[in-house]
């Protein structure tokens, strides 16, 4: 950066930057213990002793408030109430919604909801879920909401909020209607009540050569007539009136948020970050001279506005909604993509919405069109795309649904489709880029994977209401098998993929902006470990220190206003042991954390670990559950825009102190020469 009166090389620039980090890891003073080089400095008392008012991670910390809780859109990123940038990482919850045999929410009862909030916490490490709910449960008959589905739909909710787990709800809907589908169809569907299909009169439904489920949204004419007639809003008669389709629906989505709205706790509606209008929108037929974009400008987005002013008069004002594009927006096969992504919305979404989106490799499910498995950046394209959209529309983007079947003729692929999938959510660059062109990495997304369902492989399903076609394995829903949980013999939660795969280190709040990130899981594919982000050989001590161990690497610039902010956070997995956890930063380094403390808001240490606030408990409260861990960062109090960095690894074996201040030493430089913008 070239100041306004002086102009320096290029080299004396980047000598200049070293210096400053070296100094400012230096500035923390003596180190804390033997296996720490995170000194005291401007994070211990003057006195050398901790007052009886310093916080121990044992008890609520002072930043496990509700404005840890809330978020809000501040241009392309999800904020807290201290300013972080929150990136939120889960499950949806549950496919089991689509089902009938739990009466359209995801559990049969509060206590399996608790059962599966506190294993998603402890076994995926997940922040955030999206949770399903039914239109058809929620609005059984024409002009009457069923008060005790919403009942017990917000009590299941609760348990995953009280988890301190953020929520945004989701009316979902899959080819419409189950109620579109005779008993013997190959396929079943999910959304409108039966009235709405029995007043729109649809013929008998059939999908010709259709292969896949999905192929019924193009090829099944009732399903698309009565698409149409929702977008259309088509005025259907009934014998208690009659009711535009849409305006039915509306109606039911403002009554049902007003609810939630009522009888959630201001603690527990804080957590909830927005409202998913409508699952997978896509027009059904387009009228004469239309396309996907000019149905997503003229249709769609009137649609959204609809909602989100149905969320303003329910509560829900500070909320943004999640919207979607047209289904097919960023489909990766060529002949069924379409064009879209808001893109002819009226520019900039602004803070009351959010770019919302799926994305699934149709080619690798498909069997056909990718014959091997997923590499390296894989989808670095296809991610690519979601961020450019979010920068365009200037809201941040949400991956809410993706993932891979488990079972079936391409469950083979999962490993590494799913391990491509997250690298490209926490970064743009393939891993084989990423050291050397750190600076493009972007913005890690925010996503909640396809699916958790503690029922997996136990359901009692009976399709379409034929008592001869009741199904029990995998999904019970259209031949899918994507769910990352299931009960063991025990009839506790375990989970069905690679834990190295799915509970992941990643940056569950930052006290600032990110500038780059990876995480190098070392998942398996069959016996074999995947290693993608290889440490480059000019960082020799480094690769040492990480050995063949999992690691992370993040980098940041500070957003402080010249207080002591909350720290950064990221979600330590449960497979790493505390003890042999090492980090290296600008902050000092560090083998095995200890516990965060602080006098009034300042941390004793700048690099410290806690329990996940809230998970096993109430957010607030006291304990929490020893497998949820954070590692929490805090700078010190400086102006805005300082450049940080952490490398934090499970460690193979403990490295020496000598060790990590060369790796230090290493990083510093590296990351005065990345070219990181301000």
């Amino acid at each position: 950066m070239v100041n306004a009166g002086t102009r320096r090389s290029g080299r004396s620039q980047i000598f200049g930057v070293v210096l400053g980090l070296l100094a400012a890891a230096g500035a923390y003073g003596a180190p804390a213990g033997a296996a720490s080089d995170s000194g005291s400095g401007a994070f211990a008392s003057a006195a050398g002793s901790r007052p009886a008012s310093a916080h121990a991670a044992a008890g609520p910390l002072w930043f496990d408030t509700r404005a840890a809780g809330e978020v809000s859109v501040q241009g392309t990123r999800f904020v807290d109430g201290y300013g972080r940038e929150v990136v939120l990482r889960g499950f949806n919850v549950s496919g089991e919604a689509k089902l009938e045999e739990n009466g359209g929410l995801p559990f049969a009862s509060t206590d399996d909801a608790r059962t599966s909030a506190r294993a998603l916490r402890n076994l995926a490490g997940g922040n955030a879920v999206r949770f399903l709910l039914s239109w058809a449960h929620a609005q059984p008959e024409p002009g009457r909401v069923d008060d005790a589905y919403l009942a017990r739909a917000t009590e299941q909710m609760q348990v995953f909020l009280d988890a301190g787990l953020r929520v945004f709800p989701d009316f979902h809907q899959d080819l419409f209607s189950r109620h579109l589908f005779n008993k013997d169809s190959w396929y079943t569907g999910d959304g409108a009540p039966k009235w709405v299909v029995k007043a729109g009169g649809y013929g008998k439904e059939f999908c010709g050569i259709c292969f896949h489920w999905g192929q019924n949204i193009t090829q099944n004419k009732p399903v698309m007539d009565a698409s149409r007639d929702f977008w259309h809003n088509r005025v259907l008669a009934t014998d208690a009136g009659s009711f535009g389709v849409q305006d039915a629906f509306l109606d039911t989505a403002q009554k049902a948020m007003t609810y939630v709205a009522q009888h959630l706790t201001a603690d527990q509606f804080a957590r909830v970050v927005g409202f998913d209008p409508y699952n997978e929108p896509y027009a059904g037929t387009y009228d004469d001279g239309q396309d996907s974009r000019s149905w997503e400008r003229d249709v769609l987005w009137p649609f959204y506005e609809r909602f989100r002013s149905r969320m303003d008069a329910a509560g829900w004002r500070d909320k943004p909604a999640f919207v979607e594009p047209n289904l097919f927006w960023n489909s990766n096969l060529d002949f069924a993509r379409q064009e879209g992504g808001l893109s002819d919305t009226g520019g900039k979404l602004g803070p009351r919405y959010v770019f919302n989106t799926h994305f699934y490799d149709q080619k690798a499910i498909s069997g056909i069109f990718m014959p091997g498995k997923a590499q390296d950046g894989q989808y670095s394209g296809d991610f690519g795309a979601v961020r450019e959209r979010s920068s365009a529309t200037d809201t941040p983007a949400v991956v809410s649904e993706f993932g891979h079947p488990l079972s079936g003729n391409v469950a083979d692929k999962a490993p590494t489709v799913l391990k491509a999938m997250y690298q490209a959510l926490e970064s743009r660059l393939s891993g084989r880029n990423w050291w050397k062109q750190t600076a493009r990495s972007g913005p890690v997304l925010s996503s909640t994977q396809w699916h958790w369902d503690i029922y997996s492989g136990r359901h009692h399903e009976v399709m379409n209401d034929n008592p001869d076609k009741v199904l029990t394995e995998a999904d019970a829903w259209n031949d899918e098998d994507l769910s990352s949980v299931e009960l063991g013999d025990s009839g506790e939660p375990v989970l069905r993929q690679d834990a190295r795969l799915i509970d992941r280190l990643y940056p569950s709040a930052v006290a600032g902006r990110t500038l780059a990130f990876t995480y190098e899981d070392r998942s398996r594919d069959g016996g074999k470990t995947l290693t993608w982000d290889r440490i480059p050989g000019d960082l020799p001590n480094v690769a040492r220190l990480v050995g063949s161990g999992q690691y992370g690497m993040l980098v940041w610039r500070s957003g402080g206003d010249g207080t002591a902010n909350a720290p950064t956070e990221l979600h330590l997995p449960r497979g790493w042991d505390p003890a042999a956890t090492t980090v290296v930063s600008d902050l000092g380094t560090a083998t095995g954390q200890p516990p965060y403390t602080a006098h009034g808001h300042t941390a004793d240490h700048p690099i410290a670990a806690a329990p996940e606030a809230g998970a096993g408990s109430a957010i607030g409260d006291t304990g929490g559950s020893p497998n949820a861990r954070r590692l929490l960062l805090s700078a010190p109090p400086s102006g805005s825009g300082d450049l940080h960095f952490a490398l934090v690894s499970d460690g193979t074996a403990a490295p020496s102190a000598e060790l990590r201040a060369a790796a230090r030493k290493e990083l510093i430089q590296w990351a005065a020469r990345s070219g990181f913008p301000r």
